[in-house]
């Protein structure tokens, strides 16, 4: 929802929780939560500050919300790609894939995850530690069962996974979808990287078929992932 410029007259806009959460979104992403106040978002919204109530609990529970909403697709997304093979090398390019692209698709989301989460009060910032934990510790499983069945060549799955990581959260700070690479584009290219990251021989990228999520709009998993043949 844009700003409401009507004059002190104009009709109060009706405003969603879904209108808010947007809002919230866009805000934390571009100034951080610290630097987000209530009034700065109900004057994004064209609402009086204490309208926020009836759509909210506090200004956390929109970070909460944000937060651990990601967090889950994140792992689902993990969970789901793991799914489609039995494969090592496939395993790892679809999980990667799919991390990728969620960066590319969920810019302000991960944004926030990743410089924002910091503020979230207990409980929830054991909870989204946890989730991240099992994002992370699934990922270093996948490479370590890879270098086990003498897939990947490489010698640290710890340091193999924090690169692969690492190097799928920055597409957050750099991609746009105006720009020259999709995020399809993206997540192909990144894909093959992992598998050079982990030792696999002439990994090149390879376009999949990604599905997207109807709950929440974005990739959740590889429907299909063709296979090309060694090269």
């Amino acid at each position: 929802m844009k700003r409401h410029a009507g004059g002190p007259h104009a009709p109060i806009p009706s405003v969603t929780k879904s209108d808010l959460r947007e809002a919230a979104l866009t805000l934390f992403a571009e100034r951080g939560y610290h630097g987000t106040s209530l009034k700065e978002i109900a004057q994004e919204l064209g609402i009086r500050t204490p309208s926020l109530y009836n759509h909210m609990e506090s200004k956390g529970s929109l970070l909460r919300e944000i937060v651990l909403e990601t967090l889950h697709y994140v792992v689902r997304d993990f969970e789901c790609a793991l799914a489609e093979s039995s494969d090592p090398a496939e395993r790892l390019r679809a999980a990667t894939a799919v991390y990728a692209y969620r960066h590319a698709t969920h810019r302000r989301e991960a944004l926030v995850v990743n410089q924002e989460a910091i503020h979230l009060e207990e409980p929830d910032w054991t909870v989204a530690q946890q989730t991240r934990r099992q994002h992370e510790n699934g990922f270093r499983q996948l490479i370590i069962d890879g270098q086990r069945a003498g897939v990947f060549t490489v010698a640290s799955p710890k340091v193999a996974s924090f690169a692969i990581r690492e190097m799928c959260v920055s597409v957050a700070r750099w991609f746009r979808s105006d720009g020259p690479l999709s995020a399809a584009d993206v997540a192909d290219q990144y894909s093959a990287f992992a598998l050079g990251i982990v030792g696999v021989g002439g990994a090149a990228p390879l376009r999949s078929n990604l599905v997207t999520s109807p709950v929440f709009g974005g990739v959740h998993c590889l429907e299909t992932w063709a296979r090309r043949p060694s090269v």
